[in-house]
Formats: structure tokens, sequence, C-alpha cells
């Protein structure tokens, strides 16, 4: 997440603007002017080449990251697998965890600590990575911040789009979503689709299977955690590039294309308001072989969506017959 973890967090939605960016350009970049290693504050990870090192941090809050506290062992899953997946999309293998909570002990019961711990123990187990340190401090506010720390030579980069590129993300994008509104009582399923969803939710399928891979046809990627456009706007966002996506190529579940149809729901809403902890990333041409080929042989779903253009073209994405598809929302921006 790099410095302002935050900001990046802080989901409350916003209309789409170049303000987060200026925040940190006017008050924070020039600290980190001497460290190389902090990518200039426009990267999710810190990046130490020379020792290897790879850093990643998040503050998740009640009430922003998660709506309460009622199922704290798989809250904690959620907001693990969402804190290394800044690491993996970078092709970079999670190694070591530090976890810092703020609560009362309502929230750190001993049934609650207990409930966190076997979560704890069962994403380590899962991913290879292992508790080493953190902190407590008693609130009334309820937050926990994850650093994660991966080893690696190199990584894939934020702003390395070259124009003709294909952009790909990985998996199915929305389901989140859904989960997100079945936990609000704003959308009515059966149990079976209202377990499905939630879980989506809560225990995001992240791509560890991609780490060992993106190296090799990458040019930039990131993961999307704040909806697709609002983090392909961060993507190249220091660049002289533009987009075109094509909604139709955006991958959804069949359960989710089964609901929008039957309750005629917009699909553009469901692939715009983030949480899915997929990998956005964009490749040369020349690639596809090699994407097609990973895609198959490790079982990764990896789709073209679209690809990058010169910036003389507006940036758009666009419905079957080719039409510009107008947004009032394009996901999370994240202001003070």
């Amino acid at each position: 997440m790099m410095m302002f973890f935050l900001i990046k967090k802080m989901k409350k939605k916003k209309k789409l603007t170049n303000k987060e960016f200026e925040f940190i350009k006017n008050y924070f970049q020039k600290l980190s002017k001497k460290s190389q290693g902090a990518l200039n504050l426009n990267d999710d990870v810190f990046f130490d080449k020379k020792n290897r090192l790879v850093v990643s941090i998040d503050t998740y809050i009640e009430g922003s990251h998660f709506i309460d506290f009622k199922k704290p062992e798989l809250v904690i899953k959620k907001i693990i697998r969402s804190s290394i997946s800044d690491l993996i999309c970078k092709g970079v293998q999670p190694k070591y965890y530090f976890i810092s909570g703020s609560g009362n002990k309502k929230s750190f019961s001993k049934l609650n600590l207990s409930k966190i711990s076997k979560s704890l123990n069962q994403e380590q187990k899962k991913y290879n990575i292992f508790l080493s340190g953190g902190d407590t401090v008693f609130s009334n506010k309820l937050s926990f911040t994850i650093t994660s720390i991966g080893f690696s030579k190199e990584i894939v980069f934020r702003n390395k789009a070259k124009i003709n590129d294909d952009i790909y993300v990985s998996g199915n994008i929305g389901d989140s979503y859904l989960g997100l509104l079945v936990l609000k009582n704003k959308i009515k399923l059966n149990s079976r689709l209202n377990k499905y969803f939630t879980n989506q939710y809560y225990m995001p399928n992240i791509q560890l299977k991609l780490v060992d891979h993106i190296k090799k046809f990458a040019n930039t990627s990131m993961d999307i955690s704040d909806g697709l456009l609002a983090d392909l706007f961060k993507m190249i966002n220091n660049q002289k590039v533009s987009y075109k996506i094509y909604l139709k190529d955006i991958p959804i579940s069949n359960k989710l294309k089964k609901i929008l149809a039957l309750k005629k729901l917009s699909k553009i809403k469901y692939i715009s308001n983030g949480d899915d902890y997929q990998v956005l990333f964009t490749a040369s041409k020349n690639k596809r072989r090699i994407i097609k080929k990973i895609s198959t042989n490790y079982r990764i779903k990896l789709t073209k969506i679209g690809s990058i253009q010169s910036p003389n073209k507006k940036s758009l994405i666009v419905d079957h017959k080719n039409h510009e598809i107008s947004l009032k929302n394009k996901g999370y921006f994240h202001h003070f």
C-alpha cells in the first residue's frame, strides 16, 4: 500500500478525481526523495532492490472496511487476504505478516480472540505465511493494521503500461459487492446464494498461483481493491496513455450472471465497487500465448478485457455495440 494505506482503504464513495495523488504529492512525496524503495509513493509496496525486501501495509476500520465484528473469524481472513494480495500482484510470495489491533474488551473477548487465532492459523497454512509481531491498543473504535513482507529480486511496478498493451484481470469481478449488499440486507437471495456471495466478500479468492508467473508477462500490475476502473486509473495515473474496456468481456461468475438477469440489474454497477482482490495487469500482445498457456496449465482464469491506447484517445468503457457507457460511480476514491 506504500505509505498512505489509510487513504487507499478509506472506503467512502467519491467522484473520480486526482485529489488522492495531489494530497500525496503536495505533502509527502518530498519526504521520500532519499528513499528509492518508496517508489515516489506511487505504488502499493515498498521495494528495496538491494536487500530484495518488499513491504505492504494496510489499515482496516470497522464501519468502513468491514460492516461489524459479529464474525471475527471471517473479518480477519478478509483483511489478511486483501493485505497479502498487494504482494502477490507484484509477483512476490508473502512470507511474514505483522498485525496490530485497536479495540475494547468486547471486541477482543476470549471467544473472539480464540476465533481470530484459529482463522489466522488456517490462513498461515493456506498461504505459507508466518505471524511475526504486532501491537494492541485500547480503543472504542475497532481497527486492524497488517504489514506484509516478502523477498524478491524484481517486482511488477505500476505505471509501466505500454500503448497497445492488452489489459487483463484474473478470476471474476463483482461477487464480493453482491455479498456486501446481502450483508447489508439490500438484496434478498436464498440461503445457498447468500452463503456463496458473503463468502466471496469475506474470503476473496486471491491468486497465489499467479505469483511465480506474473513477472514473465506483465508490464504493470496491481490488485483490484477499490473497483476495476478506479484501480485501472491508479495503475496508469502518471502515464500519458488511455484505456478502452469492453464491458461484455469483464468476467463475472455464472451465479452473478443469473442474478443480474433475473433481477434485471446492471453489470456495470457490480464490477465497479471494489473488494475483488483480483489481479489487474497489462501485457504486450506478443505475450498472449504464454498467458493462455499459464492460464490453462495452472487453472488460473485470466481474461483480456481491453487495451491501452494513445493519450490522444479518451479513456472509456463500451457496451456490446461499442457505445460508450457513462458511469456515475467508477469506484472508491478516498480523501480525509
